[in-house]
């Protein structure tokens, strides 16, 4: 499970379908109607949160917010809508390790993709993301 604190627009096609249906099974786990994925470090940031299920509703948004811009057919009703605003915080350093492992990805997988991105100095957050000073985060696993 990949829970991208890079902006959703970054990704391919492959990679913004694989988030929405990793989001909405994280979704499921923090509801708990899932068994699978308890314990899988990336839920930590959500579980952690004052407002676990309304970050992952926001987060969700950013992602079906992007799939509209490109024309795809994300099912609305998959997330309850947010009026809150909230955030969640990000590391510069998780950002940036984040960054890098999509590059490499894209590279192989899309690389018109890759092309569109890659002089991208200061990468975006997804919109429920707030960057701060730091390191990668402890609940990354280093691939």
């Amino acid at each position: 499970m990949r829970l991208w604190s890079l902006h959703p627009k970054y990704l391919d096609r492959q990679g913004l379908v694989a988030l929405w249906r990793e989001a909405l099974l994280a979704q499921a786990v923090l509801r708990g109607e899932t068994r699978g994925y308890r314990n899988h470090p990336q839920l930590d940031r959500f579980r952690n949160h004052r407002a676990p299920l309304t970050a992952m509703s926001l987060y969700l948004s950013g992602i079906y917010s992007e799939a509209m811009v490109r024309g795809y057919n994300f099912d609305r009703s998959k997330f309850r809508i947010v009026r809150k605003h909230l955030t969640l915080p990000v590391t510069s350093g998780q950002l940036e390790y984040e960054w890098h492992h999509l590059m490499e990805k894209l590279r192989t997988r899309s690389p018109e993709t890759y092309q569109m991105w890659r002089k991208t100095k200061s990468p975006e957050a997804h919109p429920l993301m707030e960057v701060y000073q730091g390191d990668v985060e402890p609940w990354e696993r280093k691939t």
